[in-house]
């Protein structure tokens, strides 16, 4: 899992800097950048708090951190529209068309 990852592409796709996000949450930066580079576990209710800032579920945020092979067990074409969705569902919240 590659939570890091999916809250930098949420930050990023949001147009929040680290600076941004770690005021709203109410964290250092340098936390923030910590969890980013995956240096740091934090609490699941950080993890909810950072999805609610970025206007996320934390399932869908939670699902973007996922790693090729926590999708093994699926079939590929399922594992690729689910993908598709949540790709989607962050664009239409960031504002940009849907690719959908």
């Amino acid at each position: 899992m590659n939570l890091g990852k999916a809250i930098k592409f949420c930050r990023s796709q949001r147009a929040l800097t680290q600076e941004d996000l770690a005021k709203r949450v109410k964290l250092s930066v340098s936390y923030i950048s910590l969890l980013e580079q995956n240096k740091r576990d934090p609490s699941f209710s950080t993890v909810e708090n950072i999805a609610r800032e970025l206007g996320v579920p934390t399932s869908i945020l939670l699902f973007l951190a996922a790693d090729k092979t926590d999708f093994e067990p699926f079939d590929r074409e399922l594992a690729e529209k689910l993908s598709y969705a949540a790709l989607s569902f962050i664009r239409e919240q960031s504002g940009e068309p849907s690719l959908l």
